[in-house]
Order: structure tokens, then C-alpha cells, then sequence
């Protein structure tokens, strides 16, 4: 980046500081609270915000964003079920205008996304989902149960005579990066090429992101998607025992994915599985430090992983929010949301309501009142939330079990940028 354009940004990010704090002042004094992910501290800790939410105007109307904000899990819940409330934002008014202008802004092609079942709708999402469900099968993720025991032992090998380790860099990350690399029968040396796309790809999921930003997130993408070509070709001459075998072979009553399809789930799968599974295994090590009597009970009995990976995905969710939009009027709490205005559900905040989890905002890794909702829920509950699990329930227990005097190696730890996905850019630590 130039002098010039450096300039650029800072006096932009300025610019657009000015604008949302205005905006979100007027919210405050009408509402006695505010949704803003760019104020001080946000990143470090969301939960006093949410909190306020919650209990001041639970159904907020944000300028911010032009629509609503939800925080009350019951609220979230259904709007995740509700089929008035949909995912596949192309079909907005305003959508082809406002691509169109990004596209012009970062001086990229003007190509029509391809879309992923993240942002698709009945009866598109039914049939893109039944096709790629028969590929990646709840019985071959659980296969994978001795590899990632194999691949956790390995890494801690690599670490286990330094006396410290950044659990980002040398967990978190390769852990999944590996799984997923394995899973699609990519090469050992170009797993560091998925771990930059991913990062470059995600910076689109902010509030406003910059032309650059998108132009950076659009050039991962097409340069991933090279890759996966490549592979697919010969995966279609010569079908292997992979993932990506099974996609390009998945029917069902005569129906197949296309090859585009199977693209765009398979960007999804390296982006989604990579980032999500590396914050769950950072935010829950960060929160068990925070929490030193919940660490030693797990230490102490492992066989209480699987619930406390749950407890650590409520505390500190990977993932923080989502988005939907109504096509009709739709009533809440005395307010009217108009047809195809946005709604963001802060899954963060719904993981920390006091009218689902008793005393929410402690850290017990025994608790059991329910799902959390970091997965999401309904049609489009994560495709790789089970692999996510059984990665965390492998990778943190042992963590624990071959160094047990892990102690944080730092005061204060740096978050990453994102207010979609929230994660850790280091975790220092000593044993």
C-alpha cells in the first residue's frame, strides 16, 4: 500500500468514525442504547453492548444498518426458522445497484457472485443441501475422530520442548487447515496458500468494508477457485477417496451438483470450517485461562469435553451475528419491520440472555440448558458444526492433559477485526 493510499483509508476510516457515532448517539437518546461495533472496546469485549441491547430495546432499529438488530435468543431462534425471514440477499431491491457500485469503488469485474448455501433460500438451499449432505455424511466426519487425535498429538510434538506456544499459530490455525486440506486432497505444501485466501476472503464481513478490502476478498476468491479447478479436473479423470470426490459424484433422484456448485461449497467448507474451528479452539482456551477452577475440572476429567466445548461455544461464540431479511410486514415486541428490510441476529447476545441460560455471563462447563445458537439453527445449521466439535473436544482436553501448568503468557490479548467472526490474532502461552 502507498503513502497515498494508506492516507486514503485513514482519513476515510475518520470520516466514517463521524458519521456512526452521530448516528448512534440519536439511537441512544431515543432508546437508552445503541448497536455500534465500532466503538472503543467493542472488539475487546461485546457483551456489555449486547447486554445493554438486550435489556433496553431487545428489537432495535439501527440506522447503522438500515434495519433491525435482535438480541433475545427466543427472537433469534425463530427468526431462524421463520420463512419470512430470508438469507438469499440478491433478492433486495437494492442489491444489484449496490454491487454494481462496489464493484466500480474496489475496480473489480462486474461477474455475478456465485452463491453458497449460506446465502440461498427454499427450494434452491433444500436441494444444494440433500446433494451435498450425501457427501459429507455425519459417519465420515466421525471417521476422521483418530486422524484429528493423530494431527492435535503431532502439533503439540512440535512445541512440547519450548516451554511456550502462540495456540493460534501452532493449534488453532493448522489444526483444521490440515483436517479440511486432508478431507479435499490438497497437497501438504499448499495449505498455507487456504490459510490466505481464507484471511482475505472474510474481509467483506464488516460493517462497510473498503474497496480494497473487497477487491482483496474477490481476487482470494477467484484465485481459490483456480486452485479447486485444477484439482476437480482431476479428481472428475480420476476419483479418490476425498471430499471433493464425493461432491463431484453426488446424486440424488438423477440430480448433481454443478461444477459451479461445487466450487462455491467448496470455498465454503475451507473459509467457514478453517475460521470458525480456529476461534472456537482460541476464544474456549482464552476463557478456560480466564477461568482457572473450569480448567482444572476438565483437566481433571476429560469426559466432560463434549459439554464443555458447548458451554465454550455459548461463552465466546466464532461466530457473533448473521443476517436475514423480511419479505412482509412482521411484527415484534410493538414493532413493524417492513418488507425487505435487514435484520442482524447478534448470536453472541443470544447466547448470553439471562431468560435461557441462568446466570450467563459465568463460565460453567457442566451447564445444560440447551443449544446455543452459534452453529445457527434451523435450514441452515452449520455443515461443519460437527467437525468443529470433535476437533475442539480433541484439541483443548489436550492441550490441557501435556501441559499442565499452561498459564497465559500475556495481560492483554489482541482480537482480530472481525464483528462476524470473532477470533484471536495470538494466543501467547507458557508451560
Amino acid at each position: 500500500m502507498s503513502v497515498r493510499e494508506g492516507l486514503k483509508r485513514s482519513i476515510q476510516k475518520v470520516v466514517q468514525t463521524v458519521a456512526v457515532t452521530g448516528l448512534t448517539t440519536l439511537e441512544r437518546l431515543q432508546t437508552g442504547a445503541a448497536y455500534n461495533p465500532l466503538a472503543k472496546g467493542y472488539l475487546e469485549d461485546p457483551y456489555p453492548q449486547y447486554r445493554k441491547l438486550r435489556s433496553r430495546d431487545p428489537v432495535h432499529r439501527s440506522r447503522l444498518i438500515g434495519g433491525w438488530v435482535l438480541t433475545r435468543y427466543a427472537d433469534i431462534n425463530e427468526a431462524l426458522t421463520d420463512s419470512r425471514f430470508l438469507a438469499d440477499d440478491s433478492k433486495l431491491p437494492e442489491f444489484e445497484k449496490r454491487r454494481q457500485q462496489m464493484t466500480r469503488v474496489a475496480g473489480i469485474p462486474d461477474d455475478p457472485p456465485t452463491k453458497s448455501m449460506l446465502r440461498l433460500d427454499p427450494p434452491d438451499h433444500t436441494r444444494l443441501r440433500s446433494l451435498v449432505n450425501r457427501a459429507f455424511t455425519p459417519r465420515a466426519i466421525e471417521e476422521l475422530r483418530p486422524r484429528v487425535v493423530e494431527i492435535v498429538a503431532e502439533l503439540l510434538d512440535a512445541v512440547a520442548d519450548k516451554g511456550s506456544m502462540d495456540v493460534i499459530q501452532d493449534l488453532a490455525y493448522p489444526l483444521p487447515v490440515i483436517v479440511i486440506a486432508e478431507m479435499l486432497g490438497v497437497p501438504t505444501e499448499d495449505r498455507d496458500l487456504l490459510k490466505r485466501w481464507s484471511d482475505e476472503i472474510v474481509l467483506t464481513l464488516g460493517v462497510v468494508p473498503s474497496g480494497d478490502e473487497v477487491r482483496r476478498s474477490y481476487e482470494a476468491g477467484k484465485e481459490m477457485i483456480a486452485y479447486i479447478e485444477k484439482i476437480a479436473e482431476d479428481r472428475q479423470r480420476e476419483p479418490r477417496d476425498d471430499l471433493l470426490s464425493a461432491l463431484l459424484s453426488a446424486e440424488e433422484e438423477g440430480d448433481r451438483l454443478t461444477i459451479e456448485e461445487v466450487y462455491s461449497t467448496v470455498l465454503l467448507i475451507l473459509v467457514a470450517g478453517h475460521e470458525t474451528t480456529t476461534n472456537l479452539i482460541g476464544n474456549g482456551l482464552l476463557a478456560l485461562l480466564r477461568n482457572p477452577d473450569q480448567l482444572e475440572l476438565l483437566r481433571d476429567d476429560p469426559a466432560l469435553a463434549p459439554s464443555a466445548v458447548e458451554e465454550l461455544l455459548r461463552y465466546d461464540s466464532p461466530v457473533q451475528a448473521t443476517s436475514r431479511f423480511v419479505t412482509e410486514e412482521v411484527s415484534l415486541d410493538g414493532h413493524t419491520m417492513k418488507p425487505f428490510q435487514q435484520v442482524a441476529l447478534l448470536l453472541g447476545a443470544a447466547n448470553r440472555d439471562p431468560d435461557q441460560f441462568t446466570d450467563p455471563d459465568r463460565l460453567d462447563i457442566t451447564r445444560d440448558e440447551g443449544s446455543p445458537l452459534s452453529f445457527s439453527h434451523g435450514i441452515h445449521f452449520c455443515l461443519g458444526a460437527p467437525l468443529a466439535r470433535i476437533e475442539a473436544q480433541i484439541a483443548i482436553p489436550a492441550m490441557l492433559k501435556r501441559f499442565p501448568g499452561l498459564k497465559l503468557a500475556t495481560e492483554r490479548v489482541e482480537w482480530g477485526d472481525g464483528i462476524i467472526l470473532r477470533g484471536l490474532k495470538a494466543l501467547p502461552v507458557t508451560f
